[in-house]
């Protein structure tokens, strides 16, 4: 049953069912927390062997049967960590996937587990989707992020690999204060190695993230003008934690957005000389997720969280279904509802942004509070300057 909602006016609609009450879009699982990398600002805080507690070979296709018994549009399922490809079980557990008609995608680690026999096995299963992380666009950028001297160069490889193998590649690139000047090259190089995909995530400080400065509000905003940019260059741009992105995507297409600022301006300039000016349209996609909304996350242990951003547990899958978990436990009803307090809840774009989730409640306890992320919140929430 569909829980009617209050909009940020304060009215209640009934008439139709929200998008996304029903079923998620995307069930993230971290079949591990094992990994061979130790990321600066890796949100599990992997750990070199499997926990004691992980979801069994058979918990894992029971889950599976709960996404098929949803019925189409199934969600589809992300296998990620750690590196799934610790687990050795993760062939077997895609071809059941593959059995009960669940949409499978991967998110490994760049480390000898990326084997060619693996990612065969793998295509043959119907996986068609994997996502690996490039964090810089030069070695000295991203290999003092992953923590492993020649990383960057393996990545690259591994990008070659996947699509020796018939695989649609997606980066995933952490937006930091280290990076920022080098996104417009992350940008070309994505280009020139033809990835389908650039998934920008927007640092949350939590797990290891918490020693790493984080981006401003203003920041985030020029670097969301700049990816709607980049977006027209051949390859589809969404972002993790930054849902304000579809608003200022909107207000383009609109012809509504106002002038950008030198950060944007630069890192634009830097693409069009790189490639010249764009000629594709923009490629971002507008549906309206955010933690809770069309997302939600399995731990290795089967805790359930809205993301992987947000520590905030909803329960277990092995005493609750997931399904029961997403569409009734009241915090999701809510976050579906876009009754969020301050400058989000009376926000125009509520629904269609709502604010990451994740950081509202890591900064202030309040997961249903404003997104200090947001350059609109962290205007209306300025303090008013003496004079």
């Amino acid at each position: 049953m569909t829980h009617p909602g209050r909009h940020p006016t304060g009215s209640t609609r009934t008439d139709r069912p929200r998008q996304f009450d029903d079923r998620p879009l995307l069930v993230f699982w971290e079949m591990t927390k094992a990994c061979d990398l130790a990321c600066r600002h890796c949100r599990a805080c992997a750990q070199p062997d499997p926990g004691p507690d992980e979801l069994t070979t058979a918990e894992g296709k029971a889950l599976i049967d709960q996404l098929a018994e949803i019925g189409r549009p199934r969600p589809i399922l992300i296998l990620t960590g750690g590196d799934c490809l610790k687990r050795s079980d993760i062939v077997e557990l895609a071809s059941h996937a593959q059995s009960r008609q669940v949409p499978v995608a991967i998110a490994p680690s760049v480390t000898p587990q990326l084997r060619a026999e693996t990612l065969e096995a793998l295509r043959a299963c119907g996986v068609t989707t994997a996502s690996l992380s490039l964090d810089g666009s030069r070695s000295a950028t991203h290999d003092q992020v992953r923590g492993i001297p020649g990383h960057f160069d393996e990545t690259k490889a591994a990008i070659r690999l996947l699509h020796d193998h018939g695989f649609t590649v997606q980066i995933n690139t952490t937006v930091m204060k280290a990076n920022l000047d080098e996104l417009a090259d992350i940008a070309v190089l994505l280009h020139e190695e033809a990835v389908a995909i650039w998934e920008v995530f927007f640092l949350i400080s939590t797990g290891r993230g918490e020693d790493v400065p984080a981006t401003s509000a203003e920041e985030n905003e020029e670097v969301c003008r700049f990816l709607v940019d980049a977006s027209r260059y051949g390859f589809t741009v969404r972002t993790v934690e930054a849902p304000f992105f579809r608003r200022i995507a909107a207000e383009r297409r609109s012809g509504r957005a106002s002038e950008g600022k030198e950060l944007s301006r630069r890192l634009h300039a830097q693409l069009v000389v790189a490639l010249g000016e764009p000629t594709a349209a923009v490629r971002a996609p507008s549906a309206a997720t955010r933690d809770g909304k069309g997302i939600v996350f399995v731990a290795a242990d089967g805790d359930v969280y809205p993301s992987g951003f947000m520590p905030l547990r909803l329960g277990n899958i092995r005493t609750s279904p997931l399904i029961d978990i997403y569409r009734g436990h009241p915090l999701l009803r809510d976050i579906r509802a876009a009754s969020f307090t301050g400058p989000c809840g009376s926000c125009e774009h509520a629904q269609l942004c709502g604010g990451s989730r994740a950081r509202a409640f890591v900064s202030s306890g309040e997961a249903l509070g404003s997104d200090p992320g947001c350059l609109r919140v962290a205007e209306a929430t300025a303090e008013p300057v003496l004079r």
